[in-house]
Parts: C-alpha cells; structure tokens; sequence
C-alpha cells in the first residue's frame, strides 16, 4: 500500500508551507494514471494526519482524468482503459500523454 508513503510525503509538503499553523483542508491533484486508489489515500491520511500533528486536516482530491494526443491521427481524448495508454479513434500506441499523471498539492486552508 503505498497509499501510506504517499500520505506523509503530503504532510511533509504541508508542514513545510504552514509554519505550525493549523491546517484545515489539503487539496490534492491525482490523475488518473497514477496508480492510487483515493479510498485508500484517503484512509491512509486519516492516520498520518494524527501522527504529524494535524489532526482535523481533511483531505480533498481533485481527480484527474487522462487525455492524450496521439501522433498517428491527431486525436486528443480519453483513453478508454487505464491499462492500454492508445489512442480511442486510431488504437495507435504513438500518443502523449497531455494529463493524468498529476500527483500535487494545490493549495491549502490554514488558520
């Protein structure tokens, strides 16, 4: 589960940015393709939050979905599996990808 590391990599972020100050609300980027389940990300940050001394921090996940252009046909969409990164229209595997890999802390709420 590396939900957990991801969490106190957050934390850590934030501690960095809110000089002891009390922290209300974490909003995170997560796209699509990164591999994390945001019920365990958020299960995880249930438990790191207590630990480094933010205990009423909620999380909120802004959830990103993947998009690419592919380089064969010029199509820009979705994909329609996370599995296979290939262009809807044409299937060629010639594509960018244009979003769906974020993982970032977008701001915060503190008092």
């Amino acid at each position: 589960m590396h939900e957990l590391s991801l969490c106190h990599a957050i934390a850590g972020v934030v501690k960095s940015h809110t000089a002891g100050r009390q922290v209300d609300v974490v909003r995170v980027q997560v796209g699509a393709l990164r591999q994390v389940v945001p019920e365990s990300l958020e299960f995880c940050w249930t438990l790191v939050r207590s630990h480094e001394d933010m205990p009423e921090a909620e999380l909120e996940l802004e959830l990103v979905p993947a998009e690419v252009r592919c380089g064969q046909c010029g199509h820009r969409g979705g994909l329609e599996s996370r599995w296979a990164v290939c262009c809807s229209r044409c299937r060629s595997g010639e594509v960018e990808v244009l979003r769906g890999n974020e993982f970032l802390v977008t701001s915060l709420d503190v008092t």
